[in-house]
């Protein structure tokens, strides 16, 4: 198999795989009614998502070659700071990017 092959065989495995886990809330659960059990944890999805997505960036960036940035420590505990006492999404990306680039300026 060439390199190519490889890649859209895996990608289109990816999308299939999406789709299928989509599927079955959507299209085979989609029209009753879910439990409140279930209901509450999915609440906490993004909650769980999105700091596994941002926590490798900032603990091992790759633009310092996977050390560990004061600038980039110092703006994820202002967002989380901001995000924790106001619970707005927006002020504290505002705050955490405002920290971000200030200190980026300064060092």
């Amino acid at each position: 198999m060439t390199d190519t092959t490889e890649l859209w065989t895996i990608i289109i495995a990816l999308g299939l795989g999406s789709f299928c886990l989509r599927f079955a809330f959507l299209g085979l659960v989609g029209d009753r009614a879910m439990p409140e059990w279930l209901l509450r944890h999915l609440r906490y999805t993004a909650v769980a998502v999105i700091p596994a997505l941002v926590a490798p960036l900032v603990i091992w960036p790759t633009a310092t070659g996977g050390e560990p940035d004061a600038t980039r420590l110092a703006a994820a505990v202002a967002t989380f700071a901001v995000g924790y006492l106001t619970k707005n999404v927006f002020a504290a990306m505002g705050v955490g990017a405002a920290v971000l680039v200030s200190l980026s300026l300064l060092f």
